[in-house]
């Protein structure tokens, strides 16, 4: 049977139970899971607030749109951001008439902090930090950074459900102002597609609620769960319909029981791939600081010939991706071509290797000799 590069495995049963009693009870839109999920999504992570979404890319929006209007940013203003990444993070910097200025990457692929000082200028305004593969990277650097020179700190968490440092999530640290994760169909928390904004402050959180339900001040939810349909409302913004729904959330209640336990599989693998390709002096290993407290949604290599990799492992039904290209190279981010040499070399070299809660150790074992056969 084919090995795939990235395949959600759901608790089928459980999750169809859960999906039951919203259709029993006739709520399967916004209010009711949702709800329950936000507050068992708070249990977990510490988040003093959380909203469920329909997507992390609407939970970016919904960051970058919020931040610059309480705080009165201006069109062409700036933030820093990496060039990998999944194109809807910088999508959302444009989606307000902002700017996306790049900064390189660091051994972890995330944003490195000495190339992000150097890109702030007057008129920058934000950093977006990705935590690339799960990984925290050096993001208590980018918090420093962003304190000394008066930045609003986005963290785009989509690999990060689960990811600990010192047993606390990166997202409820001092001096992050908003923490987007993603519940997308291959994350660690899969859904169909949902997310979560957790803001640090409840007056964004507030904001974000109206925001992502068409302006209106009072959701369909609030407005009816006292058995009587209020059917009054004002409309304070020109918002989105960016709210999750009851049987996305109905899943994520489920999966989020067994989050830990398949992120500490995931960590095995890991160690496992780690084991054997650091003997390879051709395979570079992308590392990851805390590393037994790291959700791992990814794994990836770099390589001296991925093509030729990719083609080989093919042969032997195991298929592999990219994560990610150097968006600098995409026609829209092509002004900034050049400024991330880091960034663009090893979008050349990389690689990713199955990680999933399917891959048996014998997989694993496959994948490995037919890596080490590969790259010699």
């Amino acid at each position: 049977m084919p090995i795939q590069v990235l395949k959600p495995k759901f608790h089928v049963d459980e999750c169809l139970e859960s999906i039951r009693e919203c259709l029993e009870n006739g709520w399967t839109g916004m209010g009711f899971k949702t709800v329950q999920f936000e507050e068992e999504w708070k249990k977990y992570t510490g988040h003093p607030y959380a909203y469920f979404l329909n997507s992390n890319t609407a939970g970016l929006h919904l960051a970058v749109k919020i931040l610059k209007l309480e705080n009165c940013w201006q069109d062409g203003d700036e933030i820093i951001t990496t060039p990998i990444t999944f194109v809807s993070t910088n999508h959302a910097i444009l989606y307000e008439n902002l700017h996306p200025t790049f900064a390189d990457v660091d051994e972890y692929l995330c944003l490195d902090p000495v190339d992000v000082e150097k890109k702030i200028n007057e008129r920058t305004r934000a950093v977006m930090f990705v935590g690339y593969g799960g990984r925290v990277g050096k993001l208590d650097k980018i918090v420093e950074i962003c304190k000394k020179y008066n930045l609003k700190l986005i963290l785009d968490a989509a690999h990060m459900s689960g990811t600990r440092v010192n047993g606390v999530f990166p997202g409820t640290w001092d001096g992050v102002d908003v923490t987007v994760y993603s519940f997308q169909a291959v994350k660690n928390l899969p859904t169909g597609d949902s997310g979560m904004i957790c803001f640090a402050e409840e007056k964004y959180d507030r904001i974000a609620r109206q925001i992502a339900w068409l302006g209106i001040n009072k959701d369909t939810y609030a407005r009816s769960n006292k058995g009587t349909y209020a059917w009054k409302y004002d409309v304070d913004y020109t918002g989105y319909k960016y709210n999750g729904n009851a049987i996305m959330a109905a899943i994520a209640l489920v999966q989020l029981k067994y989050l830990d336990e398949e992120n500490a599989r995931r960590r095995e693998i890991v160690k496992k791939y780690n084991s054997a390709f650091e003997k390879n002096d051709k395979i570079q290993i992308v590392g990851a600081p805390y590393a037994d407290e790291c959700a791992f949604h990814i794994y990836e290599l770099i390589v001296p010939d991925r093509d030729k990799l990719m083609d080989d492992l093919q042969k032997k039904d195991i298929y592999c991706g990219v994560h990610y290209r150097d968006n600098t190279e995409y026609s829209m981010y092509k002004y900034a071509y050049g400024t991330c040499p880091k960034a663009h070399e090893v979008t050349k070299h990389l690689i990713t290797l199955p990680l999933h809660m399917w891959l048996t150790d014998e997989d694993v074992d496959s994948i490995i000799e037919a890596v080490l056969d590969s790259v010699k």
